[in-house]
């Protein structure tokens, strides 16, 4: 059972809403890899609390006056994540995506057009929620 940021397990309800948002993801993502509901919540606990240390949470301008765009003083790095049935471009500290797609592919080609055009960083991580690679733009 896919889990969202409502309807989640108990365990998570301690949880920061940044942890867990990602413990969310992770869990889901291990569930569609065929993990077992309670094994797939213990990882994606462990990994989110792990990722919240590794990406801290950056005060960032959030308007983008219309355009689409952050403004110039955001510096948030991007990420590429698994998302509901797809895949996800969201900005560090920010559980909202910023772009959604069915393949990874072209969450990665939007996520790197988009770090180049900010000068910021594009973090690519696997299903599992783990860091496959990243491409630094700033």
């Amino acid at each position: 059972m896919p889990w969202n940021k409502r309807d989640y397990p108990e365990s998570m309800k301690n949880l920061d809403g940044r942890v867990r948002g990602k413990a969310v993801e992770i869990a889901n993502a291990l569930l569609e890899d065929g993990y077992e509901e309670g094994r797939a919540i213990a990882i994606a606990t462990a990994k989110a609390k792990e990722w919240n240390e590794d990406h801290p949470k950056h005060d960032t301008d959030e308007s983008d006056n219309g355009t689409g765009k952050r403004s110039a003083s955001s510096r948030s790095n991007l990420h590429v994540v698994p998302y509901e049935d797809g895949w996800a471009v969201k900005e560090e500290g920010n559980t909202e995506p910023r772009f959604t797609t069915d393949t990874k592919e072209e969450a990665v080609k939007k996520a790197q057009q988009m770090a180049s055009d900010a000068n910021i960083s594009a973090i690519v991580h696997r299903k599992d929620g783990t860091v496959q690679t990243s491409h630094n733009y700033s």
